[in-house]
């Protein structure tokens, strides 16, 4: 029996916009592997598809944003006082919390394979089409292809540690590969489309363009595996295909020529904290985004951003802030870990008392503590209604949720650019820090520890924190994660207990969806501690 089943090739899938403005395709109904990937056109149309495959890989089960904040010190579980407590198994990365959920990850597990299939497709038919005079597009689209097979990999291997490694279309019921060998692809991919992408800058790429792989993501991403692999696994490189040097070369590359910027003020980076003043989708500062749209609906359009909606305050809104499911409730450790003067704080974390809001829903909420993630809230209008159905018509606030979700930005080049050693090192990390605290800025020397701090906190909600833990070693995220604390389940104050001793059981990694192990037939083995 296989691990996943895949009938459809990715052409002959719903093509759905995963970019505003490149993925205008109409999907096609009548073709299959042998009468297509003929021309150009072809390949295009089955690139789209690529872009919708990663697109999707969030519409069902756990986002991995959303996870990797539940993981880290950021955040708690939260959700519903009367819910399942599968979100607390995961913050506590302890099995026995809910021992009944044993497939928390199932649905992300097929659709990540689903996604690579149709990367692994168009990538193994690019010397069956036709290129003619349009020979350069072979580089740049299996460039795009590449990365996007990388960046879902990366995904897997981060979450789950030991995975079947499939870089040709195949649905065959393969062991798990030894974690290098996914690495040493994820590496090869992401160096091939940093070498091959054309290198136009930011400011000269046409707005039709925005949304696709550029160079400048190709090789920011490349250091962000870099970091992570060498620091979990202790390697001094990334798998004989780059090293140190050669990453830190790769983001002075993106510094000097790639033409992005700090936007001005922080807070203009995210809707909720900006209202008018918001920088917009693909502004100065975004190297990548998954692009999302307001049309999603229960008829096939899954565009939307469908994992943002837990992050909305529990049953209740207030304007501009929408309601949602109350999950990864802000741990007030983060809160209390910005100074007065950063304007990251009040712009990354919603605070119910400091905002005045008239919270009443304590009593249907699990774990909550008065703070809540502004970066990705979903919003109201000043009439309480939902931005999608007040701005594109759509009544399904919890599938037309459209803000994009930035997964790299130039402030993070920056950084790892310091991190790696570069003789600009206290220029980059004076300049994150400046736009931070504007007038109330005071110098602080850029040394390993700070410049992780100064990770911690500028990238909260974003995804990273728990990676940029783990990649310090197992020892030193648990002892970060760790704590006893108070908060309020259904309005009464309970303790709170995450240990060490689980994080450091399960190694950092989650649960491999137990009925992927029951269809292979006993190839694929569980991780430790689940």
């Amino acid at each position: 029996m296989k691990i996943f089943k895949i009938f459809i090739l990715p052409v002959l899938l719903l093509l759905t916009s995963a970019c505003k403005d490149f993925l205008d395709t109409e999907p096609l109904t009548s073709a299959n592997e042998q009468n297509y990937y003929k021309t150009p056109a072809d390949a295009y149309t089955a690139l789209v598809g690529c872009y919708d495959g990663l697109q999707r890989v969030w519409t069902d089960g756990i986002a991995l944003p959303v996870a990797s904040e539940v993981f880290s010190d950021d955040c708690f579980g939260g959700t519903g006082n009367s819910d399942g407590l599968g979100y607390q198994m995961m913050d506590e990365f302890d099995k026995s919390r809910s021992p009944s959920d044993l497939n928390l990850f199932n649905r992300n597990w097929q659709l990540y394979y689903e996604g690579i299939y149709r990367c692994n497709m168009l990538i193994s038919k690019m010397d069956q089409i036709s290129w003619g005079s349009d020979a350069a597009l072979r580089n740049t689209y299996e460039s795009e292809a590449r990365f996007l097979r990388a960046y879902m990999y990366f995904d897997m291997v981060r979450l789950w540690g030991n995975i079947p490694l499939l870089t040709a279309p195949s649905s065959e019921n393969v062991p798990q590969a030894n974690p290098d060998d996914v690495y040493k692809v994820i590496a090869e991919d992401l160096k091939f489309a940093a070498e091959n992408l054309p290198a136009a800058s930011y400011t000269s790429q046409p707005v039709a363009t925005h949304g696709r792989v550029t160079k400048w993501a190709a090789e920011a991403l490349l250091a962000r595996v870099y970091l992570f692999y060498t620091g979990y696994y202790g390697k001094p490189d990334l798998m004989g295909v780059v090293n140190r040097s050669q990453t830190l070369t790769y983001l002075e590359d993106i510094i000097s020529n790639g033409g992005f910027g700090l936007v001005e003020d922080f807070a203009d980076l995210w809707p909720a904290a900006s209202l008018s003043a918001y920088a917009g989708e693909d502004n100065k500062e975004t190297l990548f985004a998954i692009k999302y749209t307001a049309t999603s609906d229960y008829d096939g359009n899954l565009d939307g951003n469908f994992w943002m909606i837990m992050y909305g305050m529990r049953d209740q809104y207030s304007y501009p802030y929408g309601n949602g499911w109350g999950g990864a409730t802000v741990n007030p450790k983060i809160w209390n870990a910005y100074s007065s003067t950063d304007t990251r704080r009040i712009a990354s974390i919603i605070s119910v008392n400091d905002e005045r809001i008239s919270y009443t829903k304590q009593k249907g909420h699990r774990e909550y503590t008065g703070y809540y993630i502004k970066k990705y809230a979903p919003m109201v209008n000043e009439a309480g209604v939902p931005l999608p159905e007040a701005l594109y018509g759509n009544k399904d606030f919890q599938r037309g949720q459209f803000q994009d979700y930035v997964s790299i930005r130039y402030s993070d080049v920056l950084l790892m650019a310091a991190e790696l050693g570069s003789p600009n090192a206290q220029t980059y990390f004076n300049e994150v820090r400046q736009r931070a605290y504007k007038d109330k800025y005071t110098p602080l020397s850029a040394t390993p520890d700070n410049i992780l701090k100064e990770r911690w906190l500028e990238f909260a909600f974003e995804g990273i924190r728990y990676w940029d833990l783990l990649r310090q070693g197992i020892n030193k995220a648990a002892s970060e994660i760790a704590e006893t604390t108070t908060v309020l389940n259904g309005g009464v104050t309970v303790s709170k207990t995450i240990t060490a001793s689980k994080l450091i059981e399960t190694k950092g990694l989650s649960q491999i969806p137990y009925t992927q192990i029951t269809l292979s037939n006993g190839v694929l083995v569980q991780n430790p501690g689940w």
